[in-house]
């Protein structure tokens, strides 16, 4: 039975939406203009004010060759062709169509040279069209960045993102697959100087509207370069708020005072390399005690005062089997775990040439990752539980709204086109670890309408709050919600996270202590985020996901969107030569080698001690085999290493057949024949033999 404190919830959630009737009524008379706040030279938009791309099917959308992008790129790294091919001119551009057929949703498209292409954007087209019908539209064009978005038709012209990428180096402590740069594999080190670093960051501050993003540092693995902390305290020096590491935890876990010192730099999230539970779900890896190296990790950071984002590459196949257990795993440890980013397999750097066969085996979408939840661990249903990440900018223009237009800053906004991301936000009650997905007791899509309408009519601050609190409680079900969860634990949550009244919930400003860490972590109630962010590669390439792209990276030649950077026409293997620190052998020759954890090489740690909560039931003690069984390559090296087993076999077989003949020739002197039996030729028929003939009777 349910408490009494729900009753009256129930009772106060009517009252509300009685008083939005009229308030609504109200605020929507001479609707206010839309400000212009400091950190824009474009107004605020209105809900009605922003634009869309195509959506739904069957549409025409711009897209790539697999096949000519390519070669045209080496070409470009052979001197052939001139970078500027790719401002100037479209090459291996083709048109895609996205259709439904047999209830999944598929790209396909035609080149003249290669021929047909097609793949699998979605197993389930209600769950993708419900991701696009509510996605509210793109951000503020981006301005005054000529200087920065100048990459022909990959440019990005919306929004300014919500994590700016810094690859720090292309050197790394581990060689495994799926890696989007190649690492330890060019032939050259590309590695930023102290100079580079600095001029990235503060170029960024140029580009409007200018938000407060998550610069993350990546690479290879960004803790081996020499000026990853120093590039960390430079983020807090010129503004960002969030700065994070895209690590395999391999330093954290070795050394707990590095984690100390990258937490008092200023770091603020690792986002951590984590494949599954157990050492065998990371074997494809190659590091012998991978996941001992990410528990140990989690154990230093966590007690620095630094969040982990678990963020996992799911493949089909490989680990696919892990998306409950990683859940699960995040559930029993909801005080340090409080966001999951699944990212499923983009086919590029070491694995763009993947085989037809390996790909249509290992595709993984975002609709298999919402079913796959529901599977595993009866958490969520697709269509109700699972938005677009971009459904939250009506959240964060509700924020820029109330902080006005003297706010230096504009709030982080995930405006990314909704086939590039989706999450499902779950309660969790701390002490009990009772949970509950957010959106089973709050009634999203009629909570994000009433907030575009408060923000349209773009009143004062006191007002846009009281708006924003009686569309929570209106559209809250105190039923629904976990036991102990009350509506004013839901009206708190979206105070701590936007700032709406002042409240001081613990700084997440650049100069926060680990006092106001602490603070932020004596909340109750664990809003964990389940993120599913798909990135293109060159078979499902899609131009309107690059134009609004909310992860660009920062590189010596500009800004570039994540996906042209790393798949589309490959910018960064043509920036990584065109500024190249050193070939492989120069470096060795200055530096030394740094070492590197392959072939099953155990990471030394000084022990494997651990205070997460850890079920003995999840833990993965085999290999996943559906590949195996199947007969298909796991991997891009397998691949080679068959291809390359296929044509020794072929070679053999051929160099057999020629010293059998030579043998037959020289040894058993056999005439050679030059002629081809076309037919056999019968052989002539017998004459008939003559037969005694012998009377019936006798004679």
């Amino acid at each position: 039975m349910a408490k009494p404190i729900k009753y009256v919830e129930k009772a106060a959630t009517v009252a509300a939406n009685a008083i939005w009737q009229v308030f609504d009524t109200l605020n929507q008379i001479n609707q206010n203009p839309g400000f212009t706040p400091k950190w824009s030279e474009k107004p605020l938009l209105k809900s009605y004010e922003k634009m869309k791309p195509k959506l739904g099917w069957p549409r025409t959308t711009d897209s790539l060759c697999p096949k000519c992008i390519p070669e045209i790129r080496q070409e470009i790294l052979d001197g052939k062709k001139d970078v500027s091919v790719l401002v100037n001119d479209r090459p291996g551009e083709i048109k895609a169509t996205i259709i439904e057929r047999d209830g999944k949703i598929i790209m396909t498209k035609e080149c003249p040279i290669h021929g047909y292409f097609e793949d699998v954007m979605a197993i389930d087209a209600e769950f993708f069209k419900h991701l696009e019908e509510v996605f509210p539209g793109r951000d503020i064009r981006a301005h005054n960045d000529k200087d920065l978005h100048k990459h022909g038709s990959s440019t990005i012209t919306h929004g300014r993102g919500s994590v700016l990428t810094i690859d720090l180096t292309n050197r790394c402590n581990m060689m495994c697959d799926p890696c989007f740069m190649d690492a330890n594999q060019v032939g050259f080190v590309h590695e930023l100087s102290w100079e580079d670093v600095k001029t990235m960051l503060d170029n960024a501050l140029k580009i409007k509207p200018r938000r407060q993003m998550s610069v993350q540092f990546s690479g290879g693995e960004p803790t081996l370069s020499p000026y990853f902390l120093d590039a960390v305290r430079y983020c807090k020096q010129v503004g960002y708020n969030s700065v994070q590491a895209a690590t395999n935890g391999i330093e954290f876990a070795k050394s707990k005072e590095f984690s100390r010192q990258a937490a008092e730099a200023g770091l603020r999230y690792a986002y951590l390399q984590f494949d599954g539970i157990g050492n065998a779900a990371n074997s494809h890896r190659a590091v012998g005690n991978l996941f001992d190296v990410k528990l140990k990790a989690i154990d230093h950071l966590h007690s620095a005062g630094v969040d982990i984002v678990p963020v996992t590459t799911i493949i089909n196949g490989i680990n696919n089997e892990q998306v409950g257990r990683i859940i699960q795993f995040a559930l029993d440890n909801p005080k340090k775990i409080s966001f999951l980013s699944f990212q499923p397999v983009s086919f590029t750097g070491r694995d763009e040439a993947v085989t037809d066969e390996r790909r249509a085996a290992q595709r993984y979408t975002l609709s298999h990752l919402a079913h796959d939840v529901k599977n595993q661990t009866g958490l969520g249903e697709p269509k109700r539980d699972w938005y677009p990440i971009s459904f939250m900018s009506t959240f964060s223009d509700w924020a820029d709204l109330i902080h006005g237009p003297q706010a230096e800053w504009g709030q982080l906004s995930c405006g990314c086109h909704p086939n590039c991301g989706i999450g499902m936000a779950v309660m969790i009650d701390k002490e009990t670890k009772e949970s509950a997905p957010v959106t089973r007791f709050l009634n999203a899509d009629r909570l994000a309408k009433d907030i575009q309408r408060v923000n349209d009519a773009a009143r004062g601050r006191f007002l846009s709050v009281f708006g924003m609190a009686l569309a929570l409680m209106r559209n809250y079900d105190p039923f629904q919600a976990p036991s102990n969860f009350k509506i004013v634990d839901l009206l708190k949550k979206f105070d701590k996270t936007f700032g709406a009244t002042g409240r001081n919930y613990g700084s997440v400003k650049g100069d926060r202590t680990l006092t106001d860490i602490e603070r932020r972590r004596r909340d109750r109630w664990n809003f964990l985020f389940i993120a599913g962010m798909w990135f293109q590669d060159l078979f499902n390439y899609d131009f309107r996901r690059t134009e609004q792209c909310i992860i660009p990276y920062a590189t010596q030649e500009g800004e570039i969107s994540f996906c042209a950077y790393n798949t589309g026409v490959g910018w960064r293997n043509i920036v990584e030569k065109m500024h190249m620190t050193a070939t492989l052998t120069k470096w060795y020759e200055e530096y030394g080698r740094h070492e590197i954890f392959a072939g099953n090489k155990n990471v030394g740690l000084t022990d494997t001690q651990h205070a997460l909560l850890l079920r003995d039931e999840i833990v993965t003690n085999e290999v996943q085999r559906d590949l195996d069984k199947l007969g298909i390559a796991k991997t891009a090296r397998e691949e080679k290493i068959r291809a390359r087993d296929e044509k020794l076999r072929k070679s053999k077989e051929a160099e057999d057949a020629k010293m059998m003949e030579l043998y037959k020739k020289h040894v058993l002197k056999e005439p050679e024949s030059n002629l081809v039996q076309i037919k056999g030729i019968a052989a002539a028929p017998k004459p008939a033999e003559a037969k005694e003939e012998i009377g019936a009777l006798g004679d």
